[in-house]
């Protein structure tokens, strides 16, 4: 009798520590997180990245080189950049947009999935003129 209390107690104990283990694993996937990063090209003069950020999503004030990024996906994306105002832009679909060196935060304020192709110069290597045709295009922008 006592072997068959000491099982029982055991079993559910095992219960609820699995069910309390559940609970909090569901709290921590629907905190918003990193953005998904997947690298598509590295080389010595570039990096080129696919970049999806879910709702609430944030990419954390950080150091980002020169870049072009490109959208596959639109929605709302608040941009802050160190010592400047919070900036909330609408980005659409085909939308190519370059950003110099700077100090920023990226979140998606909107309902929906953003996912962009970002490149960024390596240190050394500089957008010389007419190696690019962003920022001629009528459609293209300049965070």
């Amino acid at each position: 009798m006592k072997a068959i209390k000491l099982i029982f107690k055991s079993l559910l104990f095992g219960f609820i520590v699995t069910l309390c283990g559940n609970v909090f694993a569901q709290e921590s996937m629907d905190a918003p997180s990193k953005p998904m990063m997947k690298t598509i090209l590295d080389n010595e003069k570039v990096m080129v990245m696919q970049v999806e950020y879910a709702p609430g999503q944030v990419a954390p004030m950080n150091f980002y080189p020169e870049h072009v990024a490109y959208v596959l996906e639109g929605g709302k994306m608040e941009m802050t950049q160190k010592g400047k105002e919070t900036k909330v832009m609408e980005l659409k679909e085909g939308d190519a947009m370059y950003m110099p060196a700077s100090t920023d935060m990226f979140k998606n304020v909107g309902t929906t999935n953003v996912k962009l192709v970002v490149t960024e110069m390596k240190s050394g290597h500089k957008m010389m003129k007419g190696e690019t045709n962003m920022g001629k295009e009528k459609d293209s922008k300049s965070w």
